[in-house]
């Protein structure tokens, strides 16, 4: 090899399918024998590229042939590829190995939590480990960028914010303790590794170049160890790099504009990072390299865009300085042919307009479709609407382990351990992969119970609380659902005891060794699931992280909260991507940016073109502000965005194109890319893709609504035979009768009622069954001021009120409680002789039955109906309406002599003691009746006679007589509203 020797370094434009035409090209080069190609090697940037090529090279390979050695250097794992290339420089010292990825993390997490500068907080828990995580990214970007830690110390931070010198102060401990923790381990980081395996190699090859040719295809990055490997081999004899989409056309003036790409303190202009060619200028000039000599590939492939996309997408990015070739540009339209575009009302329809779009694409045998987008809940929901043709398609980017069922199953586990909650356990125990097999039938039988069990609120939280909500109900014959907890309770004592002891460590709320903590989970996960939790690719990556946390035993805190555990487990649940086992159809994909940056289909389907998804918006560094980061001379964030533009370029580049987005995005506008504003501004509007003549933005709204014209539901009008209608109804279901007859049928008829929320906090209806109760318990104590004491203090610490309940709830009805108190001592003239009093009686052949709150007698033998309320009291107006009959139709009752142990006797009065705080009144409560001298209803018996009539008119229509039980459109809204569609009659007249 001579000095004088320029450097071979081809591109491959845009417009050209880079993987199929390098295959071509090397096949043309190099396959002169049944060897040829086998002597070679070809150096590519990531195992998706490694794919993308080898599959290149079947489709070009014909009868077939022998590929090159294809090896990774763009990961941070490069043992087992890059031993290729060590072949022949076995002798030289050994590299140390790379420091575990999770085991570093860990133990930055511990330097964090050991050292804090003066006059800062301690960072602790998973606070620490997620910042351990940017921590890591920061040592791996000084390695990437050959940066020494020691520049760190010498940073002038005057001009910059406390907040950011506090940060620095913490990152010096990189300088002050990382190393010599790391060198206690034998290991180096990962990306230190990396940059001396690439070293050695490019030192190698100089030193004895190999026989055999070396193509470097398709590497982007311009980390210096990178770069000094390149222009290794871009001096070899038979060596050459090939990258990707370096755009030639560009003048020298618009390349210069692009900025520096080294600190320059005479030229202070930031570099434009933004721009999709400036990481390719970077690595040029740090390859030494000028782009006039870089050549232009030769060989071309079927799946190659025309040649005119090129040119549109150079003319797309042009930086603001050189717009004005936007005026020059000319007419576009044989650019632009080929690219379509569709904007959507939401992101669900996109996902729609998408499926349909590839659904299309395999009607034309051979053709193939790829969705390409950053945005992993598009392809989801993509993938998810393809199912209802039955294709499946792979998702090569992959999908988070926390949304796998073994990851999501560990993180509820390790949140109900954390922090117990009903909806937690009932998802938990529920979940698919628990008790997978025969046996779950029987299992969800039991859940069901335990569901019905825990609607009730007031349940004291814990493993201990459920299990005594059991036992109470499964020992008390006539408690709500005594029969259920019957059943239940051996099954949930099972289940109490076994989860109960497996976590233990979670139950102690103090701090554990985070190794206990997820030997705890392991357990109680093998007890729920067996091996169905380690089964398939994600229950084999779940085991993977918990045989790395075991590797890394003894790093990081010694100590953990077990608060923070679940959000320290879902970190890296987030972070570790399952990918499919490749058996989807073979003519659709969907890939991520890194996915096709190489490859391409017929169709190119490029979705989520909204600002924030893609590109995506900068996250930023918690470590290092922009401002720092320049002067270390780190990458900005904006470089991201940059490179996500050259993927957008690329994609554009293919011979058929559609671009889609979302007006509104998880419920929220969305705001178009910057990509899309730039494409529409230049090109103007592009057609609209139709499958079949119809716009696929309308095919998309209308996928789901019915073929032809649809009839609105009519009123519902259920009519059972007279002989199967209840003869026997309360005092209650009287008014529910009359407000919203077809309520009264559901639940008297078909025996439907609305489950309580599932939730451990007491709701309204509970703190009024309370407040009945200690009313109930007071009166049948003697109703004494003592008494009264007790059990205002037994409901101050009744453990089912939570902290909210306590500082509002309870202050703001304590005075209207002490009032009505007041009102039954103060009341001479009468006393109450019966609390939650039922009876019954029989009229007409119905049988009427209710309960009292309270029944108390005067001097003269009359009696009174109370009705406590922990709201407000129904009105007068509603009692003459005949929709408030309750209180009447207790005093029915009371005259007759229905009421156990007690006589038939007149009845005085008929109230409603209202406990809503009266603020005129300093919160006291009020009584109110339905009737009275400026009521419609004169006195009590009036009422009693009116109710009594009610029910006679009522029984007459419904319970004896035929009338259908048709939705009262006064009822308002209530529980049955969807059973009887209300939403599609409600308003269109009585006649609907």
């Amino acid at each position: 090899m001579t000095s004088d020797r320029k450097p071979t370094i081809f591109t491959i434009p845009v417009h050209r399918a880079f993987a199929d035409a390098l295959a071509a090209g090397l096949i043309a080069r190099f396959a002169d024998g049944a060897l040829g190609l086998a002597e070679g090697i070809v150096l590519l940037p990531s195992n998706r590229a490694r794919s993308a090529v080898q599959a290149a090279f079947v489709r070009a390979g014909g009868d077939g042939l022998l590929m090159p050695r294809l090896a990774v250097i763009g990961d941070a794992d490069l043992d087992e590829s890059v031993a290729l290339a060590l072949d022949t420089i076995d002798d030289a010292a050994p590299i140390p190995p790379a420091i575990d990825t999770l085991r570093r993390r860990l133990m930055l997490a511990e330097l964090i939590e050991r050292h804090t500068p003066a006059g800062e907080d301690r960072i602790a828990g998973a606070a620490a480990f997620q910042l351990a995580d940017g921590l890591a990214r920061v040592v791996d970007q000084l390695h990437y960028e050959e940066v020494p830690v020691a520049a760190l110390v010498d940073l002038d931070l005057g001009p910059y914010a406390e907040h950011w010198q506090a940060s620095l102060a913490r990152l010096r401990l990189l300088v002050d303790h990382w190393p010599a923790m790391l060198a206690q381990t034998g290991a180096i980081d990962r990306a230190e590794r990396r940059n001396r395996l690439l070293d050695r190699v490019a030192l190698s090859w100089r030193a004895a170049p190999p026989a055999r040719f070396v193509v470097a295809a398709g590497i982007t990055t311009a980390a210096p160890a990178i770069a000094r490997l390149l222009r290794a081999v871009a001096d070899l004899e038979r060596g050459m790099v090939v990258l990707p989409g370096l755009d030639m056309a560009m003048d020298a003036a618009e390349w210069d504009s692009l900025g520096p790409t080294r600190p320059d303190p005479d030229n202070p202009a930031r570099p434009v990072e933004t721009h999709p060619q400036y990481h390719l200028k970077l690595l040029l000039d740090r390859i030494g390299v000028a782009r006039a000599e870089v050549t232009a590939w030769d060989a071309a492939s079927d799946f190659d865009g025309p040649a005119e996309r090129a040119e549109l997408a150079s003319l797309l990015f042009a930086p603001a300085a050189h717009a004005d070739r936007w005026q020059r540009a000319g007419d576009l339209n044989v650019a632009t042919a080929g690219i379509e575009s569709a904007v959507f009302a939401d992101d669900g329809q996109e996902a729609q307009g998408i499926a349909l779009l590839m659904r299309a694409a395999l009607e034309t045998p051979g053709r193939t479709a790829a969705l390409v987008t950053p945005d992993r809940a598009l392809a989801e929901r993509v993938a998810a609407a393809l199912t209802r043709w039955d294709v499946a398609v792979d998702d090569s980017a992959g999908q988070a382990l926390a949304r796998t069922p073994p990851g999501a199953l560990l993180l509820l586990l390790a949140e109900l351990a954390a922090d117990f909650d009903p909806v937690r356990l009932l998802a938990l125990l529920g979940h698919p992969l628990v008790r997978k097999g025969d046996g779950r039938t029987l299992w969800l039988d039991q859940l069901r119970r335990l569901d019905l069990l825990l609607r009730d609120p007031g349940l004291t939280p814990g493993w201990e609380g459920v299990t005594a909500r059991a036992a109470e109900r499964a020992s008390d014959a006539k408690s709500r659902g005594h029969g259920l907890a019957v059943q239940l309770l051996p099954w949930w004592q099972d289940v109490a005891t076994a989860m109960g002891d497996a976590l233990a460590p979670f139950a102690a709320r103090a701090p554990a060794p985070p190794e206990a903590l997820l030997a705890a989970l392991q357990r109680a996960l093998e007890w729920l699931a067996g091996d169905a939790a380690w089964s398939g690719p994600a229950g084999r990556e779940l085991a993977k992280l918990f045989d790395d946390w075991g590797l890394a035993r003894g790093a990081g805190p010694a100590l953990v909260d077990p608060a923070d555990f679940p959000a320290m487990l879902g970190q890296l649940l987030a972070q570790a991507s399952v990918r499919p086992p490749y058996g989807g159809h073979p003519r659709l994909f969907i890939w991520g940016l890194l996915e096709a940056r190489l490859q391409r289909a017929d169709l190119m389907i490029l979705g989520g073109l909204d600002e924030g998804r893609w590109p995506a918006a900068t996250q930023p560094d918690p470590w290092l502000a922009p401002g720092i980061r320049r002067l270390l001379g780190l990458p900005a964030p904006e470089r991201q965005q940059g490179m996500a533009a050259h993927d957008f370029a690329s994609a554009l580049a293919a011979r058929r194109v559609v671009i889609t987005r979302a007006e509104r995005s998880g419920g929220d506008p969305a705001v178009a890319s910057r990509f899309w504003l730039r494409l529409v501004a230049l090109a103007g509007d592009l057609p609209e893709p139709a499958p079949g003549g119809v716009p696929l933005t309308r095919l998309a709204a209308e996928l789901d609504l019915p073929c032809g014209p649809s009839t609105p539901a009519a009123r519902p009008q259920p009519a059972p035979p007279v002989a199967e209608r209840p003869r026997r109804i309360s005092v209650t279901a009287v008014d529910r009768l009359a407000r919203d007859p077809f309520a009264f049928y559901a639940q008297a008829m078909l025996g439907l009622s609305a489950l309580d929320p599932l939730s451990a906090s007491p709701d309204p209806r509970w703190r009024g069954t309370r407040v009945h109760k200690l009313f109930e318990d007071w009166v049948r104590g003697g109703a004494t001021a003592e008494g009264f004491e007790a059990e205002l203090e037994a409901l101050r610490r009744d453990p089912a009120f939570d902290a909210l309940a306590r500082a509002f709830w309870l202050p703001r009805i304590e005075p209207a409680l002490r009032w009505a108190a007041a009102q039954v001592l103060g009341a001479a003239e009468r006393r109450p002789v019966a609390v939650e009093c039922k009876g019954e009686i029989a009229i007409d052949g119905i049988t009427l039955h209710g309960k009292a709150d309270r029944i108390d007698r005067d001097g003269e033998g009359r009696l009174a109906i109370v009705d406590y309320k922990s709201g407000g009291a129904p009105s007068a107006k509603a009692a003459f309406d005949k929709l408030d009959n309750q209180l009447g139709l207790l005093g029915l009752i009371a005259q007759r002599g229905g009421f156990k142990d007690m006589q038939a006797a007149d009845v005085a009065a008929l109230e409603y003691w209202s406990l809503r705080p009266d603020r005129k009144a300093g919160g006291a409560g009020r009584i109110a009746t339905t009737y009275g001298p400026r009521n419609d209803l004169p006195s009590a018996a009036a009422a009693i006679d009116h109710a009594a009539d009610a029910l006679a008119e009522f029984a007459a229509l419904y319970l004896v007589g035929d009338a259908p039980f048709a939705p009262g459109e006064a009822a308002g809204f209530g529980d049955f509203d969807q059973l009887a569609r209300r939403d599609e009659w409600f308003g269109r007249g009585r006649d609907a």
